[in-house]
Parts: C-alpha cells; structure tokens; sequence
C-alpha cells in the first residue's frame, strides 16, 4: 500500500483533460508550489524507546518482528484521511511509532501488553492503516514511547462450522484473503466497504464498518458472532450463542472500540453462501428526495436490495458514481440510483422491486450504470491521490439519521461546508439503509489555500458541530478516533463519557491502548 496515498501505487491515475478544466474553472484549483517528498525524506524523531524496551518487545515476539527501520515506521505513521496524506505528502513524520511489532498469537499480544504497560508504552492496534479520522495517532503525553501493534502475522482461517454457518478468523487477515478462503468453501462474509482490498477483519470490529452490500449482507457489527479480545485486565472470549438474555452484550464494548479497550484477537463472524445469482442495475429519479421516498418504500415494505446507493444532483452531474468514468459526460441530469440483488431468488426480487420504484417515479436505466458501479466502487480513493496532486482538497464524511430527519441532516452538512470553505463543490448519496433511517455520505472537492491541513480542520469542525446540532449520529461507519472524539462527546452526554472511562479504567489501568482515540 502507498505510503503517502490510498492502495497499489501502480494502480495511480492521470486526471483527465476534462477534469482538470473542472477544477481550473469551476473551482480554481491551481497545482501545489511544492513537490510531495520522497519516502526517505520524511521527517522522523529518533526513536524514544531507547535499547532496553526493544529488547523486552523482542524477548517476546523474536528479534525480527521488532522493526524499526525509518521505512517500517513511515508506514504505520497514521492512516488514510486527507489531512494524513496532506502532512505525508509535505515529509511530516511527526506521529510515526517508535518501534512497529509483530505478534504471533493472542498469547503474544497479551505479554506484550504488560510489558508495555509496566514501560509505560504506548500501544496502537494496526490493521491495514486505513483509518480515516485520525484513529492511529496515539497521544505521547505521559508515555516513555508509541509502539504500533501491527496484527499482520496473525492472518490465519482457523476454523469454518457450515453447519452453523460461522467462521473464525485471526484479527490479521485482510478482507480478499478472508473472501479467497471462504470461497474455497463455497461462503462469503459479503462485507465490501471501500477499503476492502487492505482493511483487516479485526479492523472491521474495532471500527465497526458497514460494507457497500449492508442492505442486504448487513454491517460487519451484525456479523461478529463472537470475539476472542486481549486486554492489560486479561482476556475476554466473547459469544457463546447466536441471541442471549445473559446480561448486556458485552461483544458491543469491543465493536467500535477502535482498540481503546482491548485488542482483538479471534473473530467468530456469520458466514453466508457465494450467491449464485447477481444482478446490478441503475435507477432515475427527478429529485434526490424523490430517490430517497423510494428508498425508504424498499428498506420498510421490501423487497430490499442487496445493494441500494442514492446520488445527489451533484453526485450524478459528475458521475461519481462510477470513477472510473470520471471526466467523461457524468450520469445526466437528476439522480440516479444504483441497486443491486444477490443471492437465492435475486432475479424475483429485482422484478418485485421494479414496481415498486417504476411507481415511485424511477425511470430504469439498464444494466450498465450499475455494472459500471459495481467495476468501479474500490477506485475512488485512487481519484482523491490524483486530485491532492492537482491541489485540489478532497476528503469525504459521513453521518446518519431516521428518514424524518434526513433532509434537516443534509442541509446543516451542506451549509456548514459552504460556510467553512466558500464555494467548494459538495457531493452526497444515500447508501446504508434500514426501516428506520439511513447514512448520508459526503464528498467535498475544493481547491487549497494557505495551510491545507487547518483549512480541511476548520470546516471539518464546522461540520462536527451541525452534525451534532442536527440530530445527527457523528459517525456511521467512519468510527470516531480523534477526529470525531469531541463530538461523540456531546452526542452521548456527561454520563455516557463516564460509562466509557470507567470501562477504559477497568480494562486498560495504565491507559497504554490507544490514548486519545475514542474516549473523551
């Protein structure tokens, strides 16, 4: 994976002549005085740790899974926000590791953990690195050093039970490979959010993310049968039935974590069979809330799609939808819908959910726009390298609400942006859906001034702050990390806070994992 970008830097992309006069006219994007750095030129401190705490990490995990090579550290330096690739990009290096270790097994998580915590070292949990709010950035103060816990060795299927329809996983096996494996028994998790080519299973817990295909596969959160968590306290081994009236469910304390409580290290997840049928299709329709009235019909009354994705008017003017077609002719005019049917009885489905939408007003489009799609939905983050490179900023940001609420959400997100940043251009679909309400997804492009990083910041906390005041959740599927900690804050209430120091307290005394990601 890029260092200062998103994924296989061979897969990196000129931007189209007809992009590029979008930018130039349209918003005024001009290119970046300066040159993004060389690998090698990135700004790094010396390592704090000094000879003895490697030699205790090493005692542990063996002498070559302890690195601390300037590559090795550049490369767990953050995640994948914009604002992270902005500072890479420039050579600061200021939040790398100090060490980067790799464990074997959850024994190994588990001494390397009270090693840390009688150093007084910090602990961030590693998956693919592709955290976008600042979710791999441990706070230093009050720590002898950071370590990044890199789960990349634990990468094992160690089990599948057809018969319940289950399999366990090690935390460190990354989404394809999970897909390879299961394939081989004819199963699928069916869990494909954008960062599926180099997120971890783990990381999908502790993030608790919903993948493209939730309408009908559901989020990762609803796929964890079970856990198996590492914590300075000792361990936990979460979920021995598929329901239980055993108290609360303390699997929910570990999902969405984001490492602040423990560190993952089994997963027990739900398993479905490699659908013999698929069909992708696209939708027309006048107005995004007219869009939205037939999503809303299909998520309460049925049949649901597999896949259900709405375009703003502007998503669908620049065909974002379909990125590997940017800079092309865009969709048309109005908003256009991609749904998606898999599985048993797709083709009966799809029928059925044809009049439902015909008689919301949708006009049918074909195969194409949703075959287009379904090539193109990992290939966005890839525009976003080549868009920085062009001075332009691009980040995305997500929230969700009930169905009644949804549009109140959508104009405090849209006006906050314009206020913050001027005139960018702003971009939004309906993707995640559910009976009740549904996520409302972002993409904002505008060209760079001054300091990028504190320009993106500044509206970023804008957007924070009517997200909030809306009614809205401040994440859906992003997690909160720092980015959003303040936030979450106020979205859950003094007492709430409370609840979550206390468990932070209980699990991690030292407070080694992860400081300052998720709690307030």
């Amino acid at each position: 994976m890029s260092w200062s970008g998103w994924g296989d830097p061979a897969k990196a992309r000129e931007l189209p002549e007809q992009v590029r006069a979008l930018l130039r006219d349209l918003l005024g994007v001009r290119a970046p005085e300066t040159p993004a750095v060389r690998l090698e030129e990135v700004r790094l401190a010396p390592s704090a740790l000094g000879d003895h705490v490697p030699a205790a990490l090493e005692a542990v995990v063996g002498a070559g899974n302890v690195l601390t090579s300037h590559e090795a550290r550049v490369r767990r330096t953050r995640g994948k926000s914009t604002p992270d690739l902005l500072r890479m990009r420039a050579g600061d290096g200021s939040d790398a590791p100090d060490a980067v270790v790799l464990p074997g097994s959850h024994d190994e998580v588990a001494e390397l953990l009270r090693v840390c915590a009688a150093e007084r070292v910090a602990v961030v949990p590693f998956g693919g690195g592709t955290s976008v709010v600042g979710g791999l950035v441990a706070t230093r103060a009050g720590f002898a050093g950071v370590i990044a816990l890199d789960l990349g060795r634990m990468n094992r299927l160690l089990g599948v039970d057809t018969e319940s329809m289950l399999a366990m996983f090690e935390p460190g096996v990354r989404a394809p490979e999970a897909e390879r494996l299961l394939a081989a028994h004819g199963l699928t998790l069916g869990h494909f959010p954008q960062s599926f080519e180099y997120a971890t299973l783990g990381g999908f817990a502790a993030a608790r993310s919903s993948g493209q295909a939730s309408a009908g596969y559901g989020r990762f959160d609803d796929m964890v049968a079970g856990l198996t968590v590492a914590t300075p306290a000792g361990p936990l081994d979460l979920g021995r039935a598929p329901k239980s009236a055993s108290g609360p469910d303390l699997r929910q304390l570990v999902l969405g974590s984001e490492g602040a409580f423990g560190v993952i290290t089994a997963l027990r997840l739900r398993v479905r069979r490699v659908p013999a049928e698929r069909f992708y299709e696209g939708w027309r329709f006048a107005s995004f809330a007219a869009g939205s009235a037939a999503m809303r019909a299909l998520a309460q009354r049925g049949p649901l799609p597999t896949v259900l994705r709405l375009s703003d008017e502007t998503e669908t003017m620049i065909g974002l939808a379909k990125p590997d077609a940017i800079g092309g002719s865009g969709s048309g005019s109005g908003c256009l819908m991609i749904a998606g049917f898999e599985g048993e009885g797709a083709a009966a489905r799809r029928a059925e959910a044809a009049g439902v939408l015909a008689g919301a007003g949708g006009e049918p489009l074909g195969a194409e726009p949703g075959e287009s799609w379904a090539h193109g939905r990992y290939s966005a983050p890839y525009l976003r390298d080549s868009l920085l490179a062009a001075g332009a900023t691009v980040e995305t940001l997500e929230t969700a609400g009930f169905w009644s609420n949804l549009p109140r959400l959508y104009d405090a997100v849209r006006l906050a942006l314009l206020g913050a940043l001027g005139s960018p251009l702003v971009m939004c679909h309906i993707s995640h859906v559910y009976e009740t309400g549904a996520s409302l997804y972002f993409t904002v492009v505008t060209p760079q001034h001054g300091d990028p990083v504190e320009q993106w910041e500044s509206a970023k906390t804008a957007v924070n702050t009517a997200i909030v005041a809306a009614g809205g959740a401040i994440s859906h599927h992003h997690g909160v990390g720092r980015d959003h900690r303040d936030a979450y804050a106020e979205e859950i209430g003094p007492v709430g806070v409370e609840i979550l120091r206390a468990v932070k307290s209980r699990l991690d005394p030292a407070g080694i994992l992860n400081p300052g990601v998720l709690v307030p």
